[in-house]
């Protein structure tokens, strides 16, 4: 890749040979899916969090370089901003303890790294945009020194052939343009993956799709974007917009966003795949020596790097993903819908939540996607973005009767949800105790109606009301947010305001 940066980009003659390849790696897939080749069931999960990096005044810091050379660990990596880093979590069985495991090792992962920053003058913040953002921090100079992102911009851009627009309308509206895509940088979230078989991947990730608007309503994270109140989890719409490579002709025709929620329940993982085909350009048109088919024919397992990479780019909010480990081939769904944060408890109890809804709607006989038209999953995710645990949605009607009826998220979780993400934690044998601790907390915050997108919201218009202009009032917020994050308690726990004289 980094050749092909040097060299000056790609030719005509890249791209027609990768999108040849591209179909070679499609019918390796559909081969490996008809010779049942994948493998066996294993109940591996595994998480990613994208962090960022801000001093003791609540300021972004560019020096993502300088804290992963004192952190030292291959867990941690770049993102794309210089204020990003990402920890990964090796993979776990989904089963007994993992909840607790996950909580614990994420806390030691974090809190070193933590330490570690704070020797470069900066802190780690778990959170979907960092509240102090501003529009001078999302620029091209500040994209982490690395290849690939470098490549990437140059693409995406080359491809709209004119500046980003963000545009959002939410309480306040935020009207801007970018000439790269470093204001995606300001998304940074947690991806949950879940390795399933070919036979249950449709089922899982048609799940997926049904429940993206209530893991958003009850995890919202993101209400701030360059001093503007927005949406309550703006990352969605920040995120399309920021990777659209589409001018508004293209947008007027229909053609599709690369941030893209999707449009049709689908049948298997090869239908995603061949979407992806069949609808995005290539971004990255690199290509791989490997012959797919002749290995197959060989007895062999392909890597099907195009195909990997291509789908890298094509960012849906429940990616498929292909991966080999020792020889063996695997599928897996990628959720992508969570913002990072407040704390490890809040992100262990949407892991929970998210694992458990997702195991019972896949197992049910009647599903809730063949109930649902996909438009009305697609609309409350809208809803859900834009007002966080106070949105509504239409869900199936219980019982017999059929229809869609309009009901609060808040409602929906704790009457009818909350007990279906049991009963598939249950199917998983998780410990009782961890699955009540951690569903408890989801609970909580729907009776609280309380997230980290509510109380920054009331925190920062305490602030407004103390005197604070905006600014001074949104780093007051971050402040108090790390403060908050880092000794660990729930959010739906955390008080509203600033201690001492006044600040409540």
């Amino acid at each position: 890749m980094g050749e092909k940066v040097v060299a000056g980009g790609f030719d005509l003659s890249d791209r027609q040979r990768y999108r040849r390849k591209l179909q070679q790696c499609l019918a390796g897939l559909g081969r490996l899916l008809a010779e049942k080749r994948f493998d066996r069931p294993r109940n591996l999960m595994g998480v990613e969090i994208e962090l960022n990096l801000a001093g003791g005044d609540g300021m972004p810091r560019m020096m993502n370089g300088e804290v992963l050379s004192r952190i030292a660990s291959p867990d941690f990596q770049t993102e794309l901003g210089m204020f990003n880093l990402e920890v990964n979590i090796v993979p776990h069985r989904l089963e007994g303890h993992v909840l607790d495991q996950l909580a614990e090792e994420l806390r030691t992962g974090l809190g070193y790294a933590d330490r570690k920053a704070g020797e470069a003058g900066a802190g780690i913040v778990m959170i979907g945009i960092l509240p102090t953002l501003a529009q001078q921090d999302l620029v091209t100079a500040n994209l982490s020194a690395v290849d690939r992102y470098t490549l990437l911009n140059d693409q995406i851009v080359a491809a709209r052939g004119e500046d980003f627009t963000l545009d959002i309308s939410g309480v306040e509206d935020l009207h801007c343009t970018s000439s790269s895509i470093a204001p995606e940088a300001a998304c940074t979230s947690v991806q949950l993956h879940l390795q399933v078989t070919p036979s249950r991947f449709a089922d899982v990730w048609n799940a997926a799709q049904s429940v993206a608007a209530l893991q958003v309503a009850v995890g919202a994270n993101s209400p701030f974007l360059f001093g503007r109140e927005l949406w309550r989890e703006s990352r969605p719409p920040l995120f399309q917009q920021a990777t659209d490579t589409r001018p508004p002709e293209l947008q007027a025709q229909g053609v599709r966003p690369r941030t893209w929620f999707g449009e049709r329940w689908v049948n298997s993982a090869y239908d995603l795949f061949e979407e992806n085909l069949r609808y995005f350009p290539a971004l990255l048109p690199i290509c791989d020596d490997e012959d797919p088919l002749r290995v197959l024919d060989d007895g062999g397992v392909p890597r099907l790097q195009e195909l990997v990479l291509h789908n890298g780019t094509v960012y849906r909010w429940n990616r498929p993903v292909y991966g080999v480990v020792d020889g063996v081939p695997h599928l897996r769904v990628e959720n992508r819908v969570l913002p990072a944060g407040p704390t490890v408890t809040d992100v262990i109890a949407n892991t929970a939540f998210y694992y458990g809804l997702v195991r019972a709607l896949a197992e049910d006989a009647r599903p809730v996607w063949s109930r649902m038209p996909f438009e009305t999953a697609h609309e409350n995710f809208t809803a859900a973005c834009r007002h966080g645990i106070d949105a509504e949605v239409r869900w199936p009607r219980s019982g017999r009767g059929g229809g869609l009826v309009t009901v609060p998220v808040v409602d929906l979780v704790r009457d009818e949800l909350l007990p279906l993400a049991e009963a598939g934690l249950d199917a998983w044998n998780i410990e009782r105790a961890d699955r009540d601790r951690y569903l408890g907390v989801i609970e909580e915050r729907c009776r609280q109606r309380a997230n980290g997108a509510s109380w920054q919201v009331r925190t920062y218009h305490r602030a407004l009301g103390a005197g604070l202009g905006r600014e001074a009032a949104l780093a007051a917020t971050t402040r108090r947010y790390m403060e908050l994050m880092r000794e660990g308690e729930p959010v739906h726990t955390w008080p509203v305001g600033f201690p001492g004289p006044g600040g409540a």
